[in-house]
């Protein structure tokens, strides 16, 4: 049997070339240590899997008062996708498991860390007083995922999903979501379907491209790549890479599927200053159902999945391994969605009358 090794500062010193006081600096974030050394010591320790002393596993954890403490880990590592534009579905995050965690008796706790490493979130939850921990993880990274694993604290990660990692994840099933929505757009009588991509590295945006091409397969649909825009996750990136992409003379699809509906904003925006009808020149559809989707002239179709059924399952795990005798094995729950058929992709196929007008709204309307 092979034993897995524990590495050591020295070992992190070694695989960065710095001093081993240099990564003790840098891992307890003291010292004038530059941003490049900083960022090697950093990528060191999450390639190793490396995991503070204090946060091993076996190490006795200090008494609290407080044993029923559950913390939220409101993790932005780079805010391009958790920030402000997704706080609704944060939210609603934060109150399935409120309401999971006041029926079991837990107290829930939301902390925030933005722009901090695995490595340094990890060092907080050495000697937390809580009895568990539920991350977001929409902007972490697997050897992230580790890093947190190997606190040793019973621990699930929401947001995102990882096949071969032995962790415990409660996420939406991307794939059921991007096959309902493709098969919406078939049915409407699209031809030429399109996919709005963005190059933001988080994993539920890379399930649902790679979701995209199997699913058109499978529908019979063929995809063509020069329908295939990748564009930044904020809808004012979104709407400026759009732009760009215009303004070079892209030939556009009949219809797209957008990774979220902050990016089919920033989409359309574009679009309906270059005097693009939605939805009679382009159909649209999005992913998340956020409360501003509803109030779009027209109304934009979308994927809704509950994101308090995720939160409230992630306590229901967790609240099983706060409680276990013995080691679990790992538990991986996808959610299901449900498609919010509206206005912007009626297509050929649809009987209904296309309003008379679609307004085109420009910069200083949407601004």
């Amino acid at each position: 049997m092979t034993v897995k090794k524990s590495f050591t500062i020295r070992d992190i010193a070694s695989a960065a070339g710095v001093s081993p006081a240099t990564v003790s600096l840098v891992l307890n974030g003291k010292g004038e240590i530059s941003e490049l050394t900083r960022a090697r010591v950093l990528e060191a320790a999450a390639r190793l899997h490396y995991v503070p002393r204090l946060a091993r596993p076996g190490t006795a954890r200090p008494q609290t008062d407080a044993p029923g403490t559950i913390r939220f880990l409101k993790i932005a590592r780079h805010g391009h996708t958790v920030n402000r534009d997704h706080s609704v579905f944060i939210s609603d995050y934060i109150d399935g498991m409120s309401a999971e965690a006041t029926r079991r008796g837990y107290a829930l706790e939301v902390v925030s860390h933005e722009g901090q490493s695995a490595i340094a979130i990890a060092e907080t939850l050495a000697l937390a007083p809580v009895s568990g921990v539920i991350a977001l993880g929409t902007e972490m990274a697997e050897s992230d995922i580790r890093v947190l694993q190997g606190v040793g604290r019973p621990i699930v990660f929401i947001d995102t999903f990882f096949d071969v990692v032995e962790a415990n994840f409660v996420n939406m099933n991307n794939e059921d979501a991007v096959h309902q929505a493709l098969a919406r757009l078939r049915q409407q009588g699209f031809g030429r379907i399109g996919f709005v991509a963005s190059h933001v590295d988080t994993t539920n945006f890379r399930l649902r491209q790679q979701a995209f091409h199997r699913h058109m397969g499978r529908l019979g649909l063929s995809v063509d790549p020069g329908h295939i825009l990748s564009v930044e996750s904020t809808p004012e990136g979104a709407y400026a890479d759009t732009v760009a992409a215009l303004t070079r003379g892209i030939a556009l699809a009949d219809c797209y599927f957008c990774t979220n509906d902050v990016i089919a904003y920033g989409f359309i925006k574009a679009l309906r200053e270059f005097g693009i009808r939605i939805p009679e020149d382009v159909g649209v559809i999005g992913f998340d159902n956020l409360p501003l989707g509803a109030t779009m002239d027209p109304a934009l179709s979308t994927i809704d999945v509950s994101k308090r059924k995720i939160g409230n399952l992630a306590v229901t795990v967790l609240d099983d391994l706060i409680n276990a005798a013995e080691p679990q094995p790992p538990v991986k729950i996808l959610v299901g969605a449900r498609l919010v058929a509206r206005l912007s992709d009626r297509g050929p196929a649809d009987p209904r009358p296309v309003p008379q007008a679609v307004r085109r709204r420009g910069i200083a309307e949407n601004a």
